[in-house]
């Protein structure tokens, strides 16, 4: 067991016990969403992944201590301090341990701080990727090269749409990630169903599913798996709409000299902005939509 590392109660149980347990991400919480919508939505998740027969197991950086499951007193605290609370990818967790300081997980840490405890599965919004403009900027998220060498499952709606979505499939291709699409054979794009890429290989159950992670394991794979699930359709937005205000929200961002960790948390609450807090609605039903399909396969894995 890793020293810095603290399980909760609940989780460790399900653990020892071969319960399913599904893993989340803090960030959407601190940087995700305005105050208590957060929060509200934190909640909601969870009690989505229990309904779906499994336990939650929320991630974060409190007080130097890396954590695999969260009390609804963490939750609000890290809702409530928002930006406040750092913004922890990789590189970040040895000094926030070392300082006892806060740190809201991404994609990356989520995945590194599940594997520690033995939790296989984890449900996110989107992963990040390869920014547009990359091949200038070198701007590509650790989030493709923690997939690459940890051996998670990531249930998403796809990368987000802020981002280049064929350079992060050729990215995750060259590190050799399965991209595998739920009931579909084309990436979802977040916001809306289709991107216009194909995925890797298509599968239409969560039985499936723990199949092929299975296998992927058996192969002794260093790396993890992508699942990438559509939104539900009467949340999808308008293509037209979501690119329009991506557009806008990217050369504004630019203007204002939006750099580094920062660029994500930008992009993604000037689109709510521009939608009218369409955006926001759809982001929040597609992570209840992912929560669901991860119980479910977890439940699987679990047989």
């Amino acid at each position: 067991m890793n020293p810095y590392l603290d399980i909760a109660p609940e989780v460790q149980r399900a653990l020892s016990e071969g319960m399913p347990v599904v893993a989340l991400e803090s960030t959407i919480i601190s940087h995700g969403m305005p105050y208590p919508k957060n929060v509200e939505t934190a909640l909601l998740v969870e009690q989505t992944i229990r309904e779906n027969g499994a336990v939650p197991a929320t991630i974060a950086v409190i007080g130097g201590r890396l954590k695999a499951g969260l009390s609804r007193e963490e939750i609000e605290y890290l809702g409530k301090t928002g930006r406040g609370v750092a913004k922890a990818s990789r590189r970040d967790l040895p000094a926030l341990v070392a300082r006892g300081a806060d740190g809201a997980t991404t994609v990356a840490t989520t995945m590194i701080i599940a594997h520690m405890a033995g939790i296989r599965i984890f449900a996110t919004g989107g992963i990040g990727g390869v920014h547009r403009g990359a091949e200038t900027t070198m701007d590509i998220s650790a989030d493709l090269e923690e997939l690459a060498n940890t051996p998670v499952m990531v249930v998403c709606a796809g990368a987000k749409a802020i981002l280049d979505l064929g350079l992060t499939l050729e990215y995750l291709e060259t590190k050799g990630v399965p991209v595998i699409g739920y009931g579909t054979g084309e990436l979802p794009a977040f916001y809306t169903r289709e991107s216009g890429y194909s995925v890797d290989y298509r599968v239409d159950s969560p039985a499936e599913l723990a199949d092929v992670y299975r296998a992927q394991r058996a192969l002794g794979y260093r790396g993890g798996m992508l699942v990438t699930n559509p939104i539900p359709a009467e949340y999808a937005m308008d293509k037209t709409v979501i690119d329009a205000a991506i557009e806008q929200a990217l050369r504004e961002s630019v203007e204002q000299g939006v750099k580094g960790k920062e660029v994500t948390p930008f992009l993604l609450a000037r689109v709510v902005e521009l939608t009218g807090g369409d955006s926001l609605e759809s982001n929040i039903q597609l992570v209840l939509n992912n929560a669901r399909l991860a119980a479910k396969t977890a439940a699987e894995l679990a047989r």
